[in-house]
């Protein structure tokens, strides 16, 4: 009985686990997967890093009427809404007039 229940645990917490790519270790590598990476956020919003793309269609949308996925990484800039500096190349940026009017999509 306690044997079917560690093996019932194994599995799933190897169910629970995501299979990742390992990062670049050697410097060459390093330096490589640097150059490839977009720096800017035209560079990032040209190359669809964070998949702008799928939500292009919202642009001209009235925002209140549009639902988004929940686990996606999408931030939403508004007229005088304060946003970190941060860049990543992997957020989508939806932004929104002052009258709640989606006016483009932006990968930073």
């Amino acid at each position: 009985m306690i044997r079917a229940a560690l093996v019932v645990a194994a599995l799933f917490v190897s169910a629970c686990t995501q299979d990742q790519t390992p990062a670049p270790t050697t410097p060459e590598a390093i330096q490589e997967a640097a150059e490839t990476m977009p720096q800017t956020r035209e560079e990032a919003t040209a190359q669809d890093t964070c998949g702008a793309s799928q939500y292009r269609a919202l642009i001209g949308s009235n925002f209140a009427a549009v639902t988004l996925p929940a686990d996606s990484n999408v931030r939403i800039i508004q007229p005088d809404s304060v946003v970190t500096q941060d860049f990543r190349a992997d957020r989508a940026n939806i932004i929104v007039d002052a009258n709640g009017i989606i006016t483009g999509v932006e990968c930073y």
